[in-house]
């Protein structure tokens, strides 16, 4: 009898084990085969609310109110709520989606080149302008000025949007360190010029050039026509003195935490707008663009390189 207790004590004790055996190999497969599952498939993130952000090419107010139908029409497209922001410069814009509080981004060159430098940002499309994906900026001064050269600039008042814009300043101040034998961006505004403005927009700098805050301005081509309405002989009064070199236009970017799979849907719904007048009005409103077209990192190769002649010298 004593062995038949202790077989069957050895029997149930044999059950409980191998019931504990199969219950943790259940966990442990269970478990891992979640984290398995989140490893493998490279999902991303798709949020609640998706964020577009704007740089201030033109009254922040303005590109507030014309945007929102745009953000309406991608939400009805994507199946999510869209809400644009505009901020209150190009780095802040870069800073929210390193933070990534904004998730896609009308970026311009200059702005993307520091995104995907610093958040792994990347650029999905560009902007056409006047049939073309690459665009110059300009110098304007008032046509009664005297000045007819870039020499002429010399001991005179810049005028800018800030110094993370592309065509507002890198451009320009590039080339008029090569031009005129500067090192350093720090050293072409304090010896060259007798001294700066950092206007916050480009039509905002334009604008300190008619009121005779500024000498010239460097803008996109032609910040004039946004200034029509408001100051009808601004194409009069504002004369161009000269253009930079070819700068790839403005980029529509998205975060890296994004899923592949919504960042083409999003790709492909902005691609569509291209044959609807109403969306593509507003882009134009808002930046000029007449058309939206796919774009690659290596196109904006040129502004990388550039950008490496500010790196240590600008303050964005």
């Amino acid at each position: 009898m004593k062995k038949l207790y202790s077989l069957l004590l050895v029997l149930a004790l044999a059950l409980v084990l191998a019931a504990c055996g199969s219950s943790n190999d259940s966990n442990t497969d269970t478990e891992s085969g979640s984290n398995g599952d989140d490893s493998a498939s490279g999902e991303g993130m798709i949020p609640d609310t998706l964020v577009m952000g704007f740089v201030p090419s033109q009254d922040s107010d303005t590109i507030a109110n014309t945007i929102e139908p745009l953000a309406e029409r991608l939400g009805e497209e994507l199946g999510i709520e869209v809400k644009g922001e505009v901020m209150t410069n190009y780095n802040a814009l870069v800073e929210a989606m390193g933070a990534n509080q904004v998730h896609i981004g009308f970026i311009p060159a200059f702005g993307y080149v520091l995104a995907n430098e610093q958040y792994d940002v990347e650029v999905i499309l560009k902007s056409i302008r006047y049939g073309s994906g690459t665009y110059k900026a300009q110098y304007v001064v008032h046509k009664d000025s005297g000045i007819e050269s870039l020499k002429d600039l010399e001991g005179k008042v810049w005028a800018y949007a800030d110094q993370g814009s592309t065509s507002g300043y890198l451009f320009p101040a590039n080339q008029l360190m090569e031009e005129f034998g500067y090192d350093t961006a720090a050293e072409l505004e304090s010896d060259f010029f007798s001294g700066t403005v950092q206007s916050g927009g480009h039509d905002n700098a334009a604008i300190a050039v008619l009121e005779g805050d500024a000498d010239v301005a460097t803008t996109f081509d032609d910040v004039r026509t946004e200034l029509e309405e408001e100051y009808p002989t601004v194409m009069d009064d504002l004369k161009v003195l000269g253009y930079t070199e070819e700068i790839p236009n403005d980029t529509i970017s998205v975060t890296k935490e994004l899923d592949p799979e919504f960042v083409q849907k999003i790709k492909d719904t902005f691609l569509s707008f291209n044959e609807d007048p109403e969306m593509i009005e507003i882009m134009n409103e808002v930046y000029n663009w007449d058309e939206i077209d796919e774009a690659t990192d290596e196109e904006y190769q040129v502004v990388k390189d550039t950008y490496q002649k500010f790196k240590d010298n600008i303050e964005l």
